[in-house]
């Protein structure tokens, strides 16, 4: 049996790396940066970004100001990370697939893609999970819950509208003739509550949403949509392993800046930034939460956010586009 860890493969790979600041920013930076946060205080984004900070800042030598900029499934804070200034003082953490359903979906008409924004690093991937009710009583695994929703609509709590929760939602649906119908709510504490109270009969979230719930007995995940089992909640099994392939699901999150920032800053930041996500008090405080670093840079960032967008296009049919 395979376990998603905590570092990914890529992230150990970038272990050795040794970053030169270039000389052109050696003035960089002089003042306090802004980090903008897309979704709200206390929120898994937000929390991850305080336990990175304090190494970033040890790195940088100075502060970094989060901003938190809720609304609008998040683009209300990525609007303004794209009308920032390219100087380098302003940052904000990217969540996808939120922000590439975000500029795909036509009846927003937003004139905005990948190459609009320079990509630091990621640092997490939080992969998705299928959790019930710990008193459900009319199916307790992922075989009895499929096949009652064959004959049964039921309503499945996710975290916004075309976010990870509702695509994995939608997969579920059309590979496997399920009727999950979607109740959207505003982040992780609303929906946590609305499965642990019985107001929604599934719920689709991510491991770092819910591993502490289901570990302390408060809801059952019952499968984990990823490529491995998660070495946080290990006794779950994976969709593949159970028969249903098909439905991988995750949503990640890393830092970006607005298009133009200069090279030589962008390359300080990102070694700041990895140096950050490699000290082992944030690792240690990641892996309470039950969150994942997966560090990546580059061209790997890169590719993996171009992975995700040709994913999203696939789903434009599903997703009523």
């Amino acid at each position: 049996m395979k376990t998603i860890t905590t570092i990914s493969i890529l992230s150990c790979l970038s272990l050795p790396m040794m970053f030169a600041a270039p000389a052109a920013a050696d003035t960089y930076p002089e003042r306090p940066i802004s980090a903008l946060i897309s979704f709200g205080a206390g929120g898994n984004t937000d929390v991850g970004a305080r336990i990175l900070f304090p190494g970033v800042e040890r790195e940088l030598g100075v502060p970094l100001n989060i901003i938190n900029r809720p609304g609008g499934g998040g683009w209300v804070g990525w609007t303004q990370l794209l009308n920032s200034p390219s100087d380098g003082y302003t940052l904000g953490y990217i969540n996808t697939p939120n922000l590439i359903t975000g500029y795909l979906d036509p009846q927003y008409r937003r004139n905005v893609d990948l190459d609009d924004f320079e990509f630091i690093a990621n640092h997490v991937t939080d992969y998705g999970v299928i959790s019930i009710n710990k008193n459900e009583t009319r199916f307790s695994n992922i075989d009895e819950l499929v096949e009652y929703a064959q004959s049964n609509i039921l309503t499945a709590s996710t975290t916004g509208a075309n976010g990870d929760d509702h695509i994995a939602m939608l997969k579920m649906n059309r590979h496997y003739d399920t009727q999950f119908v979607p109740v959207h709510t505003t982040g992780t504490a609303e929906q946590r509550a609305a499965i642990q109270g019985g107001h929604v009969d599934v719920n689709f979230s991510n491991v770092g949403d819910t591993n502490m719930a289901h570990r302390n007995g408060d809801l059952n995940i019952i499968a984990i949509m990823a490529p491995e089992r998660s070495a946080f909640i290990p006794d779950v099994p994976t969709l593949e392993e159970l028969g249903y392939s098909g439905v991988i699901s995750w949503s990640a999150r890393g830092i970006a800046a607005p298009k133009g920032i200069d090279p030589a800053q962008r390359e300080l930041l990102e070694a700041a930034f990895v140096r950050g996500m490699q000290d082992p008090e944030h690792m240690a405080k990641m892996e309470e939460m039950g969150l994942m670093v997966d560090i990546r840079t580059g061209e790997a960032y890169r590719e993996m956010l171009e992975e995700e967008e040709e994913s999203v296009r696939a789903l434009e049919g599903l997703l009523g586009w």
